[in-house]
């Protein structure tokens, strides 16, 4: 019997094709979309208009029953459709919870008068 042959037979089995991803999908705990505050809007509204393309920001929104915290550089803005997208994730505005800006502009370089 050949390498790759009898490599074959040591090979885990799975009986229950899909079984495993069932159990990680049960045992998910769904978390309710928190209704922000009028204030809340207003405050999440003013950090939306300061934010850039190319901008570096950490967002917090919901999708698919949980909140997810993403960290990556802002690759577009869309107020028209009202949607978000960091790297390659689209983000309504509707869904975001928080949003902080980690740096401006990330291909701008940073000013340090400390060097010569």
């Amino acid at each position: 019997m050949d390498r790759s042959e009898r490599a074959k037979q040591f090979m885990p089995f799975a009986a229950l094709k899909g079984f495993e991803e069932l159990l990680a999908e049960k045992e998910k705990m769904i978390v309710p979309k928190i209704e922000l505050s009028e204030e809340r809007k207003a405050e999440l509204d003013d950090k939306m208009r300061s934010i850039q393309k190319n901008d570096i920001i950490t967002v917090t929104y919901y999708a698919k029953d949980e909140y997810l915290k993403m960290c990556g550089m802002v690759s577009g803005i869309d107020t028209n459709v009202r949607y978000l997208k960091v790297v390659n994730t689209k983000i309504p505005f509707d869904d975001i919870y928080d949003i902080t800006e980690e740096r401006r502009n990330a291909f701008e370089k940073p000013a340090n008068k400390d060097i010569y």
